[in-house]
């Protein structure tokens, strides 16, 4: 029997349905986040396919120092914890060190690990 996981409704792997993980890159704002969201929720309900909403606070591994990294850890994980009250779906983020999955694992049902 294959297993699987449930990650707020969710299912991953078994027989369950491909599931979608998408989002923009980087949190450029609150409301082109929101408006992402509400695209990709709208999108995922009509096909039919779940969906884990996926943003980073903070691109830390950016080719240049200049280029804009996110809105941080505090800002940017209260975004994405609107996100997962407004539209009842999983969030998932990266985080850049040990110090920030306890931050982050108060909101978001997913956590990364950068490559």
């Amino acid at each position: 029997m294959t297993k699987s996981i449930n990650v707020n409704g969710v299912k991953f792997g078994g027989r369950n349905p491909l599931a979608l993980i998408a989002g923009p890159c980087v949190i450029e704002s609150r409301e082109k986040c929101l408006a992402i969201a509400d695209k990709l929720v709208k999108l995922s309900k009509k096909q039919g396919i779940p969906l884990v909403f996926k943003a980073s606070y903070d691109k830390a591994n950016r080719t240049s120092i200049n280029s804009y990294r996110g809105p941080g850890i505090s800002k940017g994980l209260d975004i994405l914890a609107e996100i997962k009250a407004k539209y009842n779906v999983p969030v998932l983020t990266d985080v850049h060190s040990v110090e920030e999955v306890h931050i982050a694992a108060k909101v978001v049902d997913i956590i990364q690990l950068p490559a």
